[in-house]
């Protein structure tokens, strides 16, 4: 039996996915769940479950003490914290040291340095990654934010320093509006994040975002899992994701991968980490957005594409285990195509607004070379506490367009009652003809609004 027990510090899908990676190593678990969540499927995957609290996640998952009394109460000796909630949190991280609990992710310092988007910014230039034209945090002097817009061009955006998901972000197109815009964000930021300084950066229209899946090892030495896109998005939120990106010529994937590794070398980068591009697709110039400092929501098209169990990764290495030579570079290879589509409980047609309640069924069907990826089941509830995704639909084909017809098929397989939900918006966009012919870029969906919903609409009836 193995001499570590791992808490997982999250809830739903990316819980149950944590715990079944945790199995794989014969490593027992312990599941943390809400008073909400006490029914869900990753308290009863877990061998042990602790409640830590109510339902909101500030009285419950986002409260670090709580995990850790339920960490020490369990004798856990490891803690991962998925996505979100704590997972970027650097005073957590630095708590879990201080408890000598190993925390499954790098140190606090790597967390607060790329959590910063400035500092982050800093250490791709001189890891040699490009970056956008940008300015650094701007003084309040009119003149000055003037002088910055102009050495940056135009258009531009609006960004906030401690920023995250898009928030106060506003596209200037020339320099009449940009010190009310600079002024307008800096208070939108202080509101949120307690911080309100701001930077500008170059805006690329026709942008896609693409992202480079890293591994480090802790002591300098990184390999990359090749890049997805995850250019469809809507309010900042990624709705599609694919692996690998379509229609890059080989020398560009290879010139972004190795810039991506070359920032996780480094910073001597530890465990999963996804380097966030932008791409101007027409140019073949791509530039640093930022680093996510754990496991992406849409790991699984990676893990399609490469056959590697990215989160047993992440636990071996935070156990220091050997991981092999399967992790080395030479032997990562990329086979085939995968596609991820998100499922929420959500209504599109009145704007995308969240849809909570019971699911009255929830039946998903096995289908080869797919993947269902959720936290619930019939009968549990989708509360308006946390985020309302159900679960992820992933598919893997030989080629993109099998890929597409696999996860199209899975998602007109999957029976969902109780609850509103976006399976016919999804399953519109994997139609597009834009779509089927790759040209995907971060503006896709609010561009084809209206034929998407209308088609969606179709596809209901």
């Amino acid at each position: 039996m193995s001499r570590h027990k791992l808490l997982v510090a999250n809830r739903g899908e990316i819980a149950c996915r944590i715990i079944r990676a945790a199995r794989t190593l014969d490593l027992p678990t312990v599941a943390v769940h809400s008073e909400v969540d006490a029914t869900l499927p990753h308290v009863e995957m877990a061998d042990e479950a602790v409640c830590i609290g109510p339902a909101r996640a500030s009285e419950s998952y986002l409260v670090g003490e709580r995990l850790l009394d339920a960490a020490r109460s369990t004798g856990a000796t490891l803690i991962h914290p998925g996505y979100g909630f704590l997972s970027e949190n650097p005073a957590f991280a630095a708590l879990c040291r201080q408890a000598r609990i190993a925390f499954v992710g790098p140190s606090a310092e790597l967390i607060r340095l790329m959590g910063d988007k400035h500092q982050a910014r800093v250490a791709a230039q001189e890891a040699g990654v490009p970056v956008l034209p940008g300015s650094g945090k701007l003084p309040s002097d009119p003149g000055a934010i003037v002088k910055a817009g102009e050495s940056v061009g135009y258009p531009l955006l609006v960004k906030a320093s401690a920023g995250g998901g898009g928030i106060g972000m506003r596209i200037v197109a020339g320099p009449d509006d940009l010190v009310d815009a600079v002024g307008r964000t800096s208070e939108l930021a202080g509101k949120a994040f307690g911080d309100g300084s701001v930077y500008l950066e170059r805006y690329v229209a026709q942008a896609r975002h693409v992202e480079i899946q890293v591994f480090g090892f802790g002591d300098g030495r990184a390999v990359h899992l090749f890049e997805r896109d995850c250019s469809l998005q809507r309010r900042h939120q990624k709705v599609v994701e694919e692996a690998p990106a379509p229609g890059l010529r080989d020398e560009l994937r290879q010139r972004m991968a190795r810039a991506a590794v070359a920032l996780a070398s480094a910073c001597r980068y530890e465990g999963a980490g996804t380097i966030e591009f932008l791409l101007d697709a027409e140019k073949e110039e791509f530039f640093f957005l930022e680093m996510n400092t754990r496991i992406q929501v849409e790991h699984p098209v990676t893990e399609m594409i490469t056959g590697i169990d990215l989160v047993a990764a992440q636990i071996r290495l935070a156990m220091e285990e050997s991981l092999g030579p399967g992790m080395e570079q030479d032997s990562i290879a990329r086979n085939g195509h995968s596609i991820e589509a998100r499922v929420y409980a959500e209504n599109p047609a009145k704007n995308f607004i969240p849809s909570p309640g019971k699911l009255a069924s929830l039946d998903v069907p096995a289908a080869e070379h797919v993947r269902f990826e959720t936290g619930y089941r019939a009968g549990n509830a989708v509360t308006h506490f946390y985020d309302p995704m159900v679960m992820k639909v992933c598919a893997w084909g030989a080629s993109r367009r099998q890929a597409i017809e696999r996860l199209d098929s899975a998602l007109a397989d999957v029976h969902i009652e109780g609850v509103g939900h976006n399976i016919a918006y999804l399953r519109s966009v994997l139609a597009h003809e834009g779509f089927a012919a790759g040209h995907v870029y971060t503006r896709f969906l609010t561009d084809h609004h209206q034929a998407l919903l209308a088609a969606s609409s179709a596809h209901h009836g």
